[in-house]
């Protein structure tokens, strides 16, 4: 699971651009420049719930996948921009998962982590695709924080799920954009804070 700066930045230029705004989390059909393009005004990422499986003080770190032996590759990446479209430098990103059998690590720091994004606003992970459990789809949580501005907590989610319309926590404007990444899969979305 190696990947350089330079590819998955090349990577992430080629997937297209998603629309925040309605109608939700659909391609434009541009091609995504080193910082998105943006014409008028973005519109703010939607909260979604937390869940009961937060736990803070989460490590530093990009790679989630090495935690565990197993389960699907992804990436995960995209921008962290304002509502004027410019990149957010030093956003802390934090994303916690449950693993591919459906649970949560309640004890250690498995599947759990954060970063902050670069001075292109550019945050990406090396992770695994969680299972669906009990009445919710596959998803990821997230918190993302512009410095010193209130957290944004939501959730991604993954398109085509049979289960996306039985979760009542899913909602259509976090859907991810999946695309290949050195023949892994690659779940873009770019945040709006």
């Amino acid at each position: 699971m190696t990947m350089t700066r330079r590819s998955l930045l090349t990577s992430l230029a080629t997937v297209p651009v998603l629309s925040l705004g309605p109608p939700p989390a659909l391609a434009q059909g541009k091609r995504l420049a080193l910082t998105p393009e943006c014409s008028g005004v973005a519109h703010r990422t939607i909260a979604n719930p937390e869940g009961p499986y937060f736990r803070p003080s989460s490590p530093l770190k990009r790679d989630l996948a090495a935690d565990v032996g197993r389960g699907d590759r992804i990436f995960l990446g995209g921008f962290v921009r304002d509502e004027a479209c410019r990149p957010v430098p030093g956003a802390l990103i934090e994303l916690w998962h449950a693993d591919d059998d459906g649970r949560y690590d309640n004890v250690g720091f498995k599947l759990r982590g954060h970063q902050f994004s670069n001075e292109h606003g550019m945050w990406w992970f090396a992770t695994i695709v969680p299972a669906a459990y009990w009445t919710r789809t596959r998803h990821y949580h997230f918190k993302v924080q512009r410095p010193n501005d209130r957290v944004l907590t939501t959730q991604l989610y993954f398109p085509g799920e049979q289960q996306n319309q039985r979760d009542r926590e899913f909602d259509a404007r976090l859907l991810m954009r999946i695309t290949k990444f050195e023949d892994q899969p690659l779940g873009r979305f770019d945040f709006v804070i």
